[in-house]
């Protein structure tokens, strides 16, 4: 409980913080000239996100989480502000070298040295709930460790605690919405990234299937070395998001074909999404190579949820059909049946989720189209928000496709999305739209995930 007033407070002083900056810069822009006004403005928002970044470097958990899914969400954000809250990637305080030793070899039982050909503890990188060390294994392996908090449970716990506030919150915008479904939903996966038995079994899944693939690259696990707070996986080198940005467009392209290809190829291949798409959670290797992390926070869908997703695709897009598409919807719990919306109504609400794929020539993923997907998202103004719901299956789902269409709007990729979606769709199958395509097509017989 004191946790959670303590970080209630914390964020209360934010907010205070955030208010008498934005009076003072309000009070000085009253003689100001439209240029002044513009650059005092800029200074406000960057003060502000600044202020942000400091209060969540320091929380972790869950706000961390949201703070760090701001800086690359929406592309609607000013520039400076995504930039500032960018930082919240590598602004998390490390635990110390002491802290670090101790809380390893607590969940090894052993010292490091007896496990350990060596272990460096200055981290590699530190995220919302745990951080990563670098490590030989005895046997000469190079092996990322990733350790949890000490207070990551409590923590989570603490900012999970108000879901009653936030479903009716959410409520009020989306009045028509089961809002306890969704938000237990995003508890139930947040709190599942605590224990890192479940986070190896889901990599497990991802690596077993993916092994020898041509350019999507799984880590391998150390189940021997790995415990619920504890997650040892094989050491990958490479290239950033940030430094991807800067590759000439063809790699850039190459890179987002292989993001697309692995989320929506595991979503109809092996019905499951891993559902934190940010841009920490990518090594980039050129020729389209890309190594995936980080599978806390992965969804398994039942074959009930992948039809629904299939008859979607079939009767807007395939052979568009919106009498059959509102059937669709309905029987999932999206629209009750008895709506007085139009038909044409739901369908225009639908067609936008969908819309870089109406074209059959190459597209680029634009950032206004990331953000006006997003913000389509999340209109309460629209009247169709009075009456949509949210089945808790389409929740991570739903998470995946805007983060990931902010990500490939960011790296700029173009391709035709269309194909390369016909061929991943099962139900479809199409032929190799591109060369990346043909390599993967080649693997999945050889390995004979398909005829």
């Amino acid at each position: 409980m004191t946790t959670r007033f303590m970080r209630l407070a914390k964020m209360s002083t934010l907010t205070a913080k955030i208010a008498a900056t934005y009076f003072t810069f309000k009070s000085r822009t009253i003689f100001s000239n439209a240029s002044r006004k513009e650059e005092l403005n800029r200074e406000f928002e960057i003060k502000s996100a600044t202020q942000v970044v400091e209060t969540l470097g320091q929380m972790r958990g869950v706000m961390m989480k949201l703070g760090q899914m701001a800086g690359y969400l929406d592309d609607g954000l000013p520039e400076n502000v995504k930039t500032t809250l960018g930082t919240l990637y590598n602004s998390v305080p490390p635990m110390s070298r002491q802290l670090a030793k101790k809380t390893i070899e607590a969940e090894l039982r052993a010292p490091l040295e007896d496990v350990f050909a060596s272990l460096d503890l200055d981290p590699i990188a530190a995220a919302s709930i745990g951080q990563v060390h670098r490590a030989i294994t005895k046997s000469g392996n190079a092996v990322a460790v990733k350790i949890q908090y000490p207070d990551a449970a409590n923590t989570m716990a603490a900012d999970l605690a108000n879901s009653d506030s936030l479903s009716r919150i959410i409520g009020l915008a989306f009045p028509n919405m089961d809002t306890r479904k969704v938000v237990t939903e995003i508890r139930e996966r947040m709190l599942e990234e605590l224990d890192y038995e479940i986070e190896s079994r889901n990599q497990l899944l991802f690596f077993n299937y993916y092994n020898g693939h041509p350019f999507i690259h799984i880590p391998r696990i150390y189940p021997e070395l790995s415990t619920k707070r504890l997650l040892v996986t094989e050491l990958v080198s490479g290239s950033s998001f940030e430094e991807a940005l800067t590759w000439p467009a063809q790699e850039r392209n190459l890179a987002g074909e292989t993001i697309y290809r692995f989320v929506f190829g595991s979503l109809y291949r092996i019905a499951a999404f891993n559902g934190d798409p940010h841009p920490g959670n990518y090594i980039f290797h050129k020729a389209g190579r890309v190594t995936f992390l980080d599978f806390g926070l992965t969804k398994v869908f039942q074959p009930a949820n992948l039809f629904v997703f299939e008859s979607m695709i079939k009767t807007i897009l395939i052979e568009p059909n919106p009498d059959q598409f509102r059937k669709v919807i309905e029987s999932a719990g999206l629209i009750p049946p008895d709506s007085p919306l139009a038909t044409s109504e739901i369908m225009e609400f639908f067609q936008h989720f969908y819309a870089f794929l109406t074209s059959e020539d190459e597209v680029e993923l634009s950032s206004e189209f990331a953000s006006a997907i997003f913000r389509h998202t999340f209109d309460v103004s629209s009247r169709i928000s009075k009456f949509i719901d949210v089945p808790e299956y389409f929740v991570i789902i739903q998470r995946i496709n805007l983060g990931l269409y902010a990500l490939l709007a960011r790296l700029g990729a173009k391709a035709n999305w269309r194909k390369i979606a016909e061929e991943i769709w099962t139900f479809i199958q199409g032929p190799p739209a591109t060369p990346m395509g043909e390599l993967e097509q080649k693997w999945l017989r050889d390995t004979h995930k398909i005829s």
